[in-house]
């Protein structure tokens, strides 16, 4: 089938060229569960008619021209080289479905790039497991981007010719400083101020200073160690019983919170009394600049002009966490989250680190600005991210989905997570290094258990 639109070459944009370079090539692994059993034939006719089977980047090849500059070249999509069905469950010894997909998954994390001589992008229909892994290269757009096009092949299941709600937009209502003059010049000096600390923190942490080594801690060649992938499970209730007992606490606080507090009760029990009270763990967090947040409608992605356009639209920021030996209120976790993304928003951190990206690629080329942000990732402990996904159940070609996950391929950081919500839950993939971290599924209970902890010290909080 032949993919819509004029067949001329279209060059990658900047982000595009940085995530196909060797040290920087990242493919995202998005995992749904079906409640039936798959139906192939019916899936593969669903990716044809669906904005996956039409976009442009779908059906282009990546190729470049005599001077080594990629370009997308418009090809004929032929699905069945893109679709791989795997009709017997990927591990005989393994009889948990999640865990084997898991496994799977971790597996294709590693050293498994995807073929060039088609379109950058497969679907592996894994039917004895009742799950559906799409593979897609980082070049083609970011987690937001993909996760759209997504839902724009996607229904309700409580209507079936309805797309899956989007997030609600939100209304802020303006602060009334007074006087407002002098407000408004303060928070532009403190905007000003926090820029230029974060942005040198942020140069000087990719150039120079890394984290201390911990057992959480990979390095350079890490991203081609062997993988383990676990996941957190989270109800959305509790993590927003949890953000009540802060006032204008946000879920990805409480994320951050959970975060720092499982890191913490884990390396207790990987290396009790070896950490001084207080070390630093940097994390580098994905921001999306775009006007609007959330997932976006695909009809507005598609617009060159629109401030919601495809592609890679994302900043980055680092977050630090802090180790604190157990016993310590999990609610002191949240407040030290809380305080230090609060900073974060009110800075351009994120704008001027993707501007910074820019630049870097434009004077000194996309090999450069590659290994720049190679050891960014160095010389930091993890990766997190978060995304807000469908708001109630939806269905994939008529087949109700049960279960979004999202995660990457391997980075050389031994720890990355990336969170998904979906329907009332969220559930976080964590990837990390067996060599390094061999105990994974350990590490998801500290962070289920941080926010139950939470849970409680929020009511006792709320009680007294």
């Amino acid at each position: 089938m032949a993919c819509p639109g004029t067949f001329s070459d279209e060059p990658l944009s900047p982000a595009g060229r940085l995530f196909l370079q060797r040290k920087t090539d990242v493919v995202i692994h998005c995992i749904a569960r079906t409640k039936n059993p798959i139906d192939v034939d019916g899936a593969k006719a669903t990716i044809m008619s669906s904005p996956m089977g039409q976009h442009p980047r779908f059906c282009s090849l990546l190729v470049r021209d005599e001077n080594g500059f990629e370009h997308w070249r418009k090809t004929r999509l032929d699905v069945d080289r893109h679709v791989i069905v795997v009709k017997n469950r990927v591990y005989e010894d393994e009889e948990d479905d999640e865990v084997a997909v898991n496994r799977y998954v971790a597996d294709l994390s590693v050293s498994s790039p995807l073929s060039t001589d088609k379109p950058l992008w497969e679907v592996h229909l894994l039917t004895a497991h009742k799950h559906i892994v799409f593979r897609i290269h980082h070049s083609l757009g970011d987690g937001i981007s993909l996760m759209s096009m997504l839902m724009a092949s996607c229904r309700k299941v409580s209507d079936p010719d309805a797309l899956p709600m989007m997030v609600p937009e939100k209304t802020t209502e303006k602060r009334r400083d007074s006087p407002w003059l002098l407000g408004s010049m303060w928070g532009f000096l403190k905007m000003a101020w926090l820029t230029l600390v974060f942005v040198l923190e942020f140069l000087l942490r990719t150039l120079f200073v890394s984290d201390r080594k911990t057992a959480v801690s990979g390095g350079d060649g890490v991203e081609l160690w062997p993988r383990k992938l676990a996941t957190a499970k989270f109800l959305l209730d509790d993590m927003k019983e949890v953000k009540k007992a802060i006032p204008d606490t946000t879920i990805n606080d409480v994320l951050f919170g959970i975060v720092s507090c499982g890191l913490s009760r884990y390396l207790d029990h990987r290396t009790p009394n070896a950490l001084h009270e207080g070390l630093r763990m940097t994390g580098v967090a994905m921001v999306n600049l775009r006007a609007k947040p959330g997932l976006q409608e695909i009809s507005k992605l598609m617009k060159d002009n629109s401030e919601t356009r495809w592609g890679n639209r994302f900043g980055v920021i680092l977050l630090p966490v802090f180790y604190h030996k157990s016993g310590n209120d999990p609610l002191e976790y949240l407040k030290g989250a809380k305080v230090m993304v609060d900073r974060k928003k009110q800075s351009l951190e994120a704008y001027f680190s993707y501007r910074i990206g820019d630049l870097t690629m434009t004077l000194l080329g996309t090999k450069c600005a590659s290994l720049i942000n190679y050891k960014l990732l160095c010389n930091t402990t993890f990766t997190i991210s978060n995304l807000i996904g469908p708001l109630e159940d939806i269905t994939l070609s008529g087949n109700p989905i049960s279960s979004i996950k999202v995660s990457t391929s391997s980075l050389p950081q031994a720890l990355t997570m990336h969170m998904v919500s979906y329907a009332g839950k969220a559930e976080m993939q964590i990837l990390v290094a067996k060599d390094i971290i061999p105990d994974p599924e350990f590490l998801a209970k500290c962070f289920e258990d941080a926010l139950l902890e939470m849970k409680v010290a929020a009511k006792e909080a709320d009680k007294a």
